[in-house]
């Protein structure tokens, strides 16, 4: 079994142990609303006493459905769960000044928990440390988003329905980036970066990938397996060890993208329906492998369409993946471009 698998496996099932029995969490505290509106109300979290609490949980269990929760600048070294609320909008103050250590469990944040979940659920403007090698696992949940975050470690979801995930920096994890089980996403304008695989999409998930930066993962930086489907649309996917990879009876489009130093660019089976349109690949060693052999362009016919050429990124040595004005990766069967990032104006 490959050493992707060993481990996800083995983390999930830590979590779901830990999940089924974990403790009640502490009684409502007092405190009082800031601010009440036809929107919720505000709930202000400051470690120096000046906000309604210095606990995030504390707010959260605090908060009725529609409420806002708002963490000022600091390290909060806690484990946080959202469960069992529907409208609930978590802010910090920044990315740079928010930060979630953990402290005892797997999994620095969770949102919903078996046998509840949580619905339209909103997580923005802050960074998770992983703990236990679990940053952020999303459990029986719907609606819920996750913007201008950054998770150091893994994003994990099952069985949760219309996830949105955008303008997300996720790397460092020791398995996969982000991952789905069973589960229902969409990944939009993130930077996923140096995973064993950037995203995992499996059982019977259903994820949409557009205008993503995938890089140096160990593995490929999409691997696609069992009844999962997914939709690549105008990523970019560099110095990874593979592009793009489907197995067992997986499904998927790949369009639009680039996908450049590789060993392998795109992988499936005979019996994967997957269409390629349009790609741009580069230095790549085996752009088609179909069943673990090599194949050319034209023994795929639909692959016709690809482009083999230099990108002609503006700076990839410094992470600047945008294309230069004169790239050939610009006006590209239906894309204004190919990859993630627009060109430079001249």
């Amino acid at each position: 079994m490959p050493r992707f698998w060993v481990k996800l496996i083995f983390v999930i099932g830590v979590l779901l142990v830990l999940c089924g029995t974990s403790a009640l969490f502490a009684q409502e505290p007092g405190g009082t609303r800031e601010s009440t509106s036809a929107t919720g109300s505000t709930w202000h979290v400051a470690l120096d006493g000046s906000g309604h609490f210095t606990s995030i949980q504390e707010a959260i269990d605090q908060a009725q459905d529609g409420d806002t929760v708002f963490i000022k600048a600091g390290r909060y070294v806690e484990d946080v769960t959202v469960h069992s609320k529907e409208g609930l909008k978590v802010m910090g103050e920044g990315r740079e000044k928010v930060l979630i250590a953990g402290l005892k469990r797997v999994g620095t944040l969770h949102i919903g928990k078996w046998p509840y979940g949580a619905r339209n659920v909103e997580i923005r403007g802050l960074t998770v440390q992983q703990h236990g090698g679990l940053g952020v696992g999303i459990f029986n949940g719907e609606g819920v988003t996750l913007k201008n975050l950054k998770v150091n470690g893994f994003v994990f979801g099952q069985q949760v329905q219309n996830v949105h995930i955008e303008h997300c920096v996720v790397g460092g994890s020791e398995t996969t980036g982000i991952a789905f089980a069973d589960s229902q996403a969409t990944l939009i304008g993130n930077l996923i970066h140096d995973n064993d695989h950037g995203v995992s999409v499996g059982g019977t998930s259903v994820v949409h990938l557009e205008r993503n930066i995938i890089t140096r993962s160990l593995f490929e930086g999409v691997l696609v397996a069992d009844q999962g489907e997914a939709t690549l649309i105008q990523n970019t996917l560099v110095d990874n060890q593979g592009g793009v990879k489907f197995q067992d009876d997986a499904t998927g489009r790949v369009a639009g993208n680039i996908i450049d130093e590789a060993r392998v660019g795109i992988a499936w089976s005979v019996k994967n329906a997957v269409n390629i349109a349009h790609n741009g690949l580069h230095h790549i060693d085996v752009n088609y492998q179909v069943d673990g052999q090599a194949v050319s362009a034209s023994l795929k016919p639909h692959a016709f369409s690809d482009v083999y050429a230099a990108p002609k990124f503006v700076a990839p040595h410094r992470g600047d993946y945008r294309l230069q004005a004169e790239s050939p990766l610009l006006h590209v069967g239906e894309f204004p471009y190919l990859g993630a990032l627009g060109p430079v104006s001249r």
